[in-house]
């Protein structure tokens, strides 16, 4: 136990990591300043340079509020959500509805996680969802650890669920879409039925191992509590903040239900609204649900999502039959506590500030797609997904890294007589596998924040699956590059 508390007291917090990665950038970037790689590769927009520049003091100092600045749709998003989640938990139709499922689901628990894991996996195979999960670590907690597990159960749900979805995307606008249309960019034209079908391949394989991950680790906790891989202090945190019911045995009224509806509801418009129906020939949700933000379902983003669910907090309030006052005192509360959260995300992205204003992964990109030149098709899709397991911790927006590395990359394996289309899932598999770990993802370490896990504990438990995930992605990228 004296063992165990030295090594609580040696951990450091997520704001600690981040920062040190920050720093230990600007440090790279004064060692490489000047290096030169090539000018083709664009670096944003239409700007070319060819050149490392070593970051300045005040790109290091700055870098968080740039960060804040890069990431404030997101920011204003969840800090809503905060105030959102605390009224709807006020009203106790959560714990009551809560409780009523485990009550339901008396030794059967074990069956929520696949079904979450697959709604959280198509969400991620679909339309990319990451930020997206962030209220579900904190609700997740409360559902799991008063089913009898605990803490890394909720967010394995989570993490891998939507994290095994964005290894195998198929029509993610933001992972598959992005890179097909920077493999246009420069003269390559993508077979989108190949690209579907490695991603469909990747999906269920990926998916399916996860599930099996998760629930073989929550048959473990439940049957024995002193199995968990929870530190003494994670356990004690996550008594205090999510064993909430005790033994209480808490009614379930018509008014849990209404408000439960509202809530369920609103998440479902979260969903529909955010799947890019346009690029499906949909138009059903065209003009006409523009009325509340301006913007259709397919359109909206993270600034619609906010005043959506600020909306939807009203209503929830109107009718638990809140006073004026409880209702804003609530709602700020829950922002107040989500707070760390928004931090931790404004810090990540700070991260990446830093690598585009020294250009470091242009660089790196560069040096690198050179020395995959002449390798056999089997050492180049091993070579690539190294490649991007390393960039997608310095860049984590998929987006971001697909614009900036596949007309790079793509251009490359059409150019050595590859197929450019495995590149597109190399890129996806590469990147979707590092943001279920990396600490510079906001994802990541707000929802660890939010779950009181320790970053350290979350990368022991990922240990055995990072490895067993990324050799059967390797299988199925090698044998598509060999056959199709």
């Amino acid at each position: 136990m004296t063992q165990k508390n030295k090594k609580e007291k040696k951990s450091i917090s997520s704001f600690s990591i981040l920062f040190i990665i920050i720093i230990l950038l600007t440090v790279v970037s004064w060692l490489f300043a000047g290096q030169s790689f090539s000018p083709t590769i664009p670096a944003g927009g239409t700007e070319e340079v060819s050149q490392v520049v070593g970051a300045k003091i005040s790109d290091l100092v700055m870098s968080p509020f740039n960060g804040f600045r890069d990431a404030i749709d997101i920011c204003v998003f969840i800090l809503i959500l905060g105030g959102f989640l605390n009224i709807v938990n006020k009203t106790g139709a959560l714990e009551a509805g809560i409780q009523h499922i485990v009550r339901k689901l008396k030794g059967n628990e074990l069956i929520l996680i696949p079904i979450l894991m697959i709604l959280f996996s198509i969400g991620g195979s679909t339309y990319g969802m990451a930020e997206e999960t962030i209220p579900f670590y904190s609700l997740l907690a409360v559902t799991m650890v008063a089913s009898g597990f605990d803490t890394i159960v909720s967010v394995g749900t989570v993490m891998l669920g939507a994290g095994a979805g964005v290894i195998g995307s198929t029509v993610n606008p933001f992972a598959t879409g992005v890179a097909m249309d920077a493999l246009r960019s420069v003269g390559v034209t993508p077979n989108t039925g190949t690209i579907l079908a490695i991603g469909f391949v990747l999906w269920i394989v990926t998916t399916a191992y996860c599930i099996f991950c998760v629930m073989g680790y929550a048959r473990k906790v439940k049957a024995d509590k002193g199995s968990t891989i929870l530190s003494l202090q994670e356990q004690k945190d996550m008594e205090e903040s999510f064993e909430k019911t005790g033994d209480q045995n808490l009614e379930f009224t018509g008014k849990h239900k209404s408000i439960l509806v509202v809530f369920a509801f609103s998440f479902a418009i979260m969903v529909i609204s955010l799947i890019p129906w346009g690029s499906f020939g949909i138009t059903i949700f065209d003009g006409w649900t523009s009325f509340l933000t301006g913007e259709s379902f397919g359109d909206w983003y993270f600034g619609d999502l906010a005043m959506w669910f600020f909306l939807v907090s009203l209503v929830v309030s109107l009718i638990q039959g809140f006073s004026e006052k409880e209702i804003i005192d609530t709602f700020i509360d829950g922002v107040k506590d989500i707070l760390s959260v928004v931090l931790i995300i404004v810090v990540a992205r700070g991260a990446s500030v830093i690598m585009q204003v020294t250009h470091l992964d242009l660089f790196i990109l560069d040096k690198s797609a050179g020395l995959l030149q002449g390798l056999s098709p089997v050492l180049f899709v091993i070579g690539a997904y190294a490649l991007y397991l390393f960039l997608s911790f310095l860049i984590p927006s998929t987006s971001g890294l697909a614009y900036v590395s596949i007309p790079v990359m793509g251009a490359l394996a059409n150019n050595i007589g590859l197929n450019p289309n495995v590149m597109v899932m190399i890129f996806t598999a590469g990147c979707g596998l590092v943001n279920l770990i990396t600490p510079t993802s906001g994802v990541i370490m707000g929802g660890l924040e939010m779950s009181k896990i320790n970053y350290s504990t979350w990368t022991k438990f990922m240990a055995k699956p990072l490895v067993i995930i990324g050799i059967s992605n390797l299988i199925i990228l090698i044998a598509a590059m060999l056959f199709l």
